[in-house]
């Protein structure tokens, strides 16, 4: 008896302590800073001319009272997602029972049991990273939203701020993308469409796969007859509704924007300018460098060359290499089928596009255009027993001796590996790093011919310092950020540092304009004379090939463009494949400087050109099969003879 009455004390006890702690919460909760469902966590973001192209999370212009959205619409969301949203206090307990049950007895986590205000509170962080501490904040921001809101203004802001799949957030945005209407307008079996998205945006889209919507559609129908909200032939008809989709949107109707957003917010977050909670609070103004057009024409040459290769991805940037600002960026062929962004969370091999590094190297340390090595198959000693033999594409050798300026626009293979061990294995690595490749890099024989992984943004960044003529320069897309009261937190300061030889640079850049240069065919052509009927203006450029990946990299003074295509899986690559990163790059740049006047780079005084023999690397004769003006530093040109005062 005495055991039975300290064990009543005890629970008596737990259960003080239990409502102490509760009300204590709640009067935090309830009296603490006030989530301001309309405005907490807008973030809009700016072009490079100041205007909105995204109004993300509570930035929406189309927020609409609950009134106004179709009971149809309200009823088949509530009845998906939480039927029990009315009557729990925020956290469904019977549900989370029973879903942990079935997950235990399953061995996965098949089932969920987040309700709308758990899902709600998710949508006011940025990203959707799986902590424990993040776990804590959402239910502690769910627990405020039923304090500090009624039901209906918290199922208003859902449905305002929702992700409906293809860049389109809140339902009235998804009404006019869709269907071409507003939500208070929508049909039975357009809500129950709609409302089976959030699930999954990217598979439940009908205008992703329509067999999976229609799937999802007849499930929320089903459960709408389950609860006695609508009868089953009210379910039949509606799912018998052939729907039309309107797939457009107000303004931008880009595929490949959302990239550029993403990776907008992946930069914000690296900043750490601003907490999340002041983002919820405050909200953000983000002012950026997207130039509309060259995503638009970024987007349209990767449509137009890709259409057809329905399985290949590609990952792609434009930047302007004076400041390194990020003009125009697609991480794959079109977000509403695949959010994984190649062009910042992607590493790929970059084959033969290494090779300008390294010749920029050989330059600054005495090799010139002129300078020879023999082109055979080799099979290099590398010590402790160790070989090394690397080919030229398709086995072509002119098994004679060949100048630097004929390596670069056929990509010799051979000519590059003998010039990357006479200047020693670390000097590419020290270049790169220089130049701006964080990767970490392997100083080995194979790495002129782009064996280690980069990501597309540090390589387009490296390349920037050849098209600036040797300046240091960022990447980055974020040009400033002001807070919810319009106040500047942060801003890019540039910071242009020398490092690399302007004379040097000058002197690369015109040999890789060769790279397409058709008056250079011999025993092989240059890499990039397929686009060669396509390019107008004049640049530097440089293919790369691997087995499972292609490369374009080119520039001119004022702008760069990097292309990869390939395959996810890292399926191999068939020979016929291999135009796709080159035409895509040709089509970029040349659409987007179409109107604009060309634009080289002017001859330091330090350097002279000389007619020469391509092949010898000597003063161009009578008898010289191929003749092309070649660069060089004062004194080191083929002819010269230095003089001597007696």
């Amino acid at each position: 008896m005495k055991k039975l009455k300290i064990a009543v004390k005890i629970i008596i006890a737990l259960m003080l302590i239990f409502c102490l702690l509760y009300s204590l919460l709640f009067i935090c909760a309830k009296y603490g800073s006030k989530i301001d469902i309309q405005n907490s966590n807008c973030i809009y973001m700016y072009d490079n001319d100041g205007k909105s192209f995204y109004e993300g999370n509570n930035g929406t212009k189309k927020w609409i009272k609950l009134e106004d959205i179709s009971k149809d619409l309200i009823n088949a969301t509530i009845y998906s997602e939480d039927k029990n949203f009315y009557s729990h206090s925020g956290f469904d307990v019977p549900r989370i029972i029973k879903s942990t049950l079935v997950n235990i007895k399953s061995k996965n986590l098949k089932e969920g049991a987040s309700t709308i205000t758990q899902q709600y509170a998710r949508n006011l962080f940025l990203t959707f990273e799986k902590t424990w501490k993040r776990k804590i904040k959402e239910a502690w921001y769910a627990f405020k939203l039923e304090t500090q809101y009624s039901k209906d203004e918290i199922l208003e802001g859902y449905l305002n701020t929702i992700n409906y799949g293809n860049g389109i957030l809140g339902i009235e945005n998804a009404s006019l993308y869709y269907f071409n209407k507003s939500a208070k307008n929508l049909s039975l079996a357009e809500a129950s469409m709609l409302a089976g998205i959030p699930k999954s945006p990217n598979n439940y889209s009908p205008l992703n796969d329509e067999t999976a919507a229609k799937k999802r559609q007849k499930q929320i129908l089903q459960a709408m007859v389950n609860n006695d909200i609508i009868s089953k032939n009210e379910m039949e008809e509606a799912i018998n509704v052939k729907l039309t989709y309107y797939g457009k949107k107000e303004n931008l109707n880009l595929s490949t924007i959302m990239y550029y957003q993403d990776a907008v917010i992946r930069e914000l977050e690296s900043l750490k300018v601003i907490s999340d909670d002041s983002i919820r609070e405050e909200g953000l103004k983000i002012y950026t460098a997207l130039d509309i057009d060259a995503q638009t024409k970024l987007e349209d040459s990767i449509k137009n060359n890709l259409e057809e290769k329905e399985e290949m991805q590609t990952s792609a940037i434009m930047m302007n290499p004076n400041n390194g600002e990020i003009i125009a960026l697609a991480g794959g062929k079109d977000y509403s089928k695949s959010q994984y962004n190649r062009a910042i969370q992607s590493k790929r091999q970059v084959g033969s596009t290494m090779k300008p590094i390294l010749y920029y190297a050989a330059l600054e340390n005495g090799l010139t255009a002129s300078t020879t090595f023999l082109s055979k198959p080799t099979t290099f000693s590398l010590g402790d027993g160790l070989t090394y033999s690397p080919s030229n594409y398709g086995d072509i050798y002119p098994n004679d001796k060949i100048t630097m300026a004929l390596a670069i626009a056929y990509s010799d293979n051979i000519y590059a590996i003998k010039t990357h061990l006479f200047l020693g294995e670390e000097t590419l690595v020290k270049y790169a790093k220089k130049m701006g490749i964080n990767s970490k890099l392997e100083a080995n024989a194979s790495l002129p011919l782009g064996t280690n992984e980069l990501t597309i943004k540090e390589f387009v960044t490296a390349y920037a310092t050849l098209a600036n003529t040797g300046y240091s320069v960022q990447g980055h897309l974020i040009r400033k950020i002001e807070n919810g009261k319009g106040e500047t937190i942060y801003e890019y300061k540039d910071k242009k540092d020398r490092i690399l030889n302007k004379s040097d640079t000058y002197i690369l850049s015109e040999l890789l304009s060769n790279t397409y240069d058709t008056s250079l065919v011999s025993y092989t052509s240059p890499t990039c004379a397929s686009i060669a009927t396509k390019i107008t203006k004049k640049y530097a450029v440089k293919s790369g090939t691997t087995d499972y990946d292609l490369w374009t990299v080119g520039y001119n003074p004022d702008i760069v463009v990097g292309v990869w295509t390939g395959y996810d899986d890292n399926r191999k690559l068939s020979s016929k494949e291999y135009k796709y990163s080159k035409n895509i790059w040709a089509d970029a740049i040349e659409n987007y400087l179409r109107d604009k006047k060309q634009s080289w780079y002017e001859k330091p005084d330090n350097v002279v050109g000389v007619l020469t023999d391509v092949n010898t690397g000597e003063v161009a004769t009578n008898d010289s099969k191929i003749k092309k003006i070649l660069y060089y530093i004062k004194g080191t040109e083929p002819g010269y003879k230095k003089t001597t005062n007696n």
